[in-house]
């Protein structure tokens, strides 16, 4: 990261999220460890992340992924992208899929669902002034709840601030995402 600031002394919580993320992935995320400088900005975005991604939700887990894939590709996010579409990758069992997001989300042979929730998320990414009626009722045609809906925003809407963060400090991806379900 560009931005020289140090990791403050991890409460218990805290110590033991990172435990878990040892465990599991066998790594601290980078954008954990670049929040860890303050408690309070590292539990808001951990928290929100955790709610938004692994809570229960009428999106799948790995249409949340595909979101944060488009939204970052959109952005650029070299981090987001590369962390973003080894998730996909594992979550489909797809390594195309996920190249196929991070390059251009409609090169895909996304199911009408997907492909929907993709051009709404794409299109509250770069014009979100223009965002209308039609869009939502487009989501509702193909299934998606007014929950959904406000989950397929509530995703775009976090991953467009997480992409100009980690854009902003020049955050960098893991270096294990990159070998990740290939």
């Amino acid at each position: 990261m560009a931005l020289d600031l140090k990791p403050a002394p991890l409460d218990e919580a805290n110590q033991a999220y990172f435990d878990k993320c040892m465990e599991k992935l066998g790594f601290v995320p980078n954008v954990l460890a670049a929040y860890s400088f303050d408690l309070a900005k590292l539990n808001a975005f951990a928290g929100m992340y955790n709610n938004l991604m692994l809570a229960p939700s009428g999106l799948s887990k790995l249409e949340r992924e595909m979101i944060a894939v488009a939204v970052s590709s959109v952005n650029r996010c070299y981090y987001c992208l590369t962390a973003h579409g080894a998730a996909v990758r594992a979550l489909s069992g797809d390594p195309i899929l996920g190249e196929q997001l991070v390059m251009n989300y409609r090169a895909a042979r996304l199911e009408p669902r997907q492909r929907a929730m993709l051009d709404f998320a794409v299109k509250l990414t770069e014009r979100p002034h223009e965002v209308e009626e039609a869009d939502r009722a487009a989501l509702r045609k193909v299934g998606f709840s007014e929950q959904d809906i406000w989950d397929i925003s509530a995703v775009t809407g976090f991953f467009n601030l997480s992409n100009r963060i980690a854009s902003a400090t020049d955050m960098r991806p893991n270096p294990e995402y990159h070998g990740q379900a290939r």
